[in-house]
């Protein structure tokens, strides 16, 4: 297919002229790390306030766990303003935890016992206490250590798409992410204690070490980032209609393991509230449509009332050998993966699709290196490598029209490396992790994380670090504790009613 056939495919999809609207591209990265102690436990200290009010920060705050920090970017029209800013607020973030440093896996630390992962902190004004009571609703429903794992969340838009397309690039997307996961997966492996006192199939690999052989992501599999309740929601993506009516009623209807919870013992809360999801942001899916939203707004009417704005991926585990997590070929091969899922055919997906999907999902998190292995496919078996191979064929166009976008060649070198990927699945990340843990940390799982954890910080504490970026950080952290505290003398009302108002049903409808 020539170049001129390549863009044409595009406009086909995109009325607009190509060049415009493709430079239109836009991306940005939210990481999440813990942070840990030098002999690989993790840190117990409360988030420094030299970083800022995790509350109010922009771009430095934190997740489940007070020692669990969330990094993010602004919007870049480019993957290298992407990445810059992200190295730039791991750069404010090390010359402020002393020596911690930030784990550079997606599965978690060396953990305590679970009630003593300490549960992010947000001050004492009613967001921030309705921010820390609905952590507790998580550690209460799903326990702390999965919580505390941790992965790379990349956010994709394009001038415009509409909500029924931006619906059809999830659908393609859900249907197609087992391949991201062999592609970019990189946690076989996982310390002991996270596993400990679980049901689990997981082999001792070798003294504090558990893995499968031929894992991709256990974050992605049934002992990660998953929710036994939640797979009783068959959740729609064919419309926005339908999609916001499926989150409606999971935020709406009491569910009754969840009642018997409770939402306070005396004046302690538990959690926010009985339903399936306390809120939108507890619903566990590989992608999610979204769009930014007001203080106090909640994200099911803002989606309902403007639409769709942007995509946010969700699978992403925190490639180890990468200082900052995710790499410029990473970043690339998704937008390139995200474009043929938005110009593809999508038809609509069904309950025994979305099935399948789930299915695939685990399977691959587990078993994806393993040779021979098949998937579901329209109700029949798919061997893996073929179906990858048929993926990034209907890919296989679209490099070649970035590159002529935006110059060289590096979308065409990113698409190359997921071909060799596929033809080898030894040199995948997940095989890398274990080739690495063997040769150098006799399978020690935490010890390889540590040690390339440590170099990263060596690497990123050694970078130039300008003086107009560490004023800019400087001047970010005093603007948002002097945020924090405002928002706490404007507090009007007490925290009970404050929390039966912003879950008030009549907030999440148009």
């Amino acid at each position: 297919m020539t170049l001129s056939q390549n863009f044409g495919l595009l406009r086909f999809a995109f009325p607009m002229r190509l060049p415009e609207n493709l430079h239109g591209m836009r991306r940005g990265i939210e990481k999440e790390s813990l942070r840990v102690r030098p002999d690989g436990t993790l840190a117990q200290t409360p988030h420094s306030p030299a970083l800022g009010a995790a509350l109010t920060h922009p771009h430095i705050t934190t997740d489940f766990s007070e020692s669990q920090l969330e990094l993010i970017t602004g919007v870049h029209a480019s993957v290298e303003g992407c990445l810059e800013e992200l190295t730039q607020i791991h750069q404010a973030v090390y010359r402020q935890i002393g020596d911690e440093v930030l784990w550079c896996a997606s599965m978690p630390c060396n953990l305590p016992a679970d009630h003593l992962i300490p549960i992010g902190r947000y001050g004492t004004s009613n967001v921030g206490r309705a921010k820390t009571v609905y952590r507790l609703g998580l550690a209460h429903r799903y326990g702390r250590r999965m919580q505390a794992i941790s992965g790379i969340h990349y956010n994709f838009s394009l001038p415009g798409v509409t909500d029924e397309q931006y619906f059809g690039l999830i659908r393609n997307f859900r249907r197609n992410s087992w391949l991201l996961l062999y592609l970019f997966g990189a946690s076989p492996a996982v310390c002991s204690s996270f596993v400990a006192g679980r049901d689990h199939q997981l082999t001792e690999l070798a003294p504090g070490t558990h893995y499968a052989p031929h894992a991709t992501s256990l974050r992605m599999g049934r002992l990660g980032y998953q929710s036994d309740a939640q797979a009783s929601l068959s959740v729609s993506y064919n419309n926005l209609r339908d999609y916001t009516a499926s989150l409606y009623e999971a935020l709406t209807e009491p569910y009754p393991p969840y009642e018997k919870i409770g939402i306070r013992d005396g004046d302690d809360y538990r959690q926010l509230n009985t339903t399936l999801l306390q809120i939108e942001n507890e619903f566990y899916s590989t992608i999610r449509p979204k769009r930014r939203i007001r203080r106090g707004e909640r994200p099911l009417h803002a989606l309902r009332e403007k639409g769709v704005e942007y995509v946010e991926v969700r699978l992403m585990d925190l490639d180890p050998f990468c200082p900052i997590g995710i790499t410029p070929q990473t970043c690339r091969f998704l937008d390139l993966f995200l474009l043929q899922c938005l110009i593809s055919e999508s038809p609509p997906d069904t309950p025994q699709e979305i099935s399948e999907v789930r299915r695939n999902l685990q399977t691959v998190a587990v078993r994806g290196r393993e040779p021979g292995l098949a998937l579901e496919r329209n109700g029949d078996r798919a061997p893996l490598a073929n179906w990858a191979r048929e993926v990034l064929a209907q890919c296989a166009p679209i490099p070649a029209a970035l590159d002529a976008a935006f110059g060289g060649a590096a979308y065409h070198e990113a698409f190359a490396a997921a071909e060799m990927l596929v033809a080898d699945a030894e040199q995948a990340p997940s095989a890398r992790v274990l080739h690495a843990m063997a040769r150098n940390h006799d399978n020690a799982f935490v010890r390889f994380v540590l040690v390339e954890s440590t170099l990263h910080k060596a690497m990123l504490r050694h970078l130039e670090w300008p003086r107009e970026v560490r004023e800019r950080f400087a001047r970010l952290a005093a603007e948002s504790l002097h945020k924090q505290r405002e928002l706490e003398a404007a507090d009007e009302v007490d925290f009970e009613t404050f929390r039966q108002r912003y879950l008030a049903h009549d907030l999440l409808r148009v």
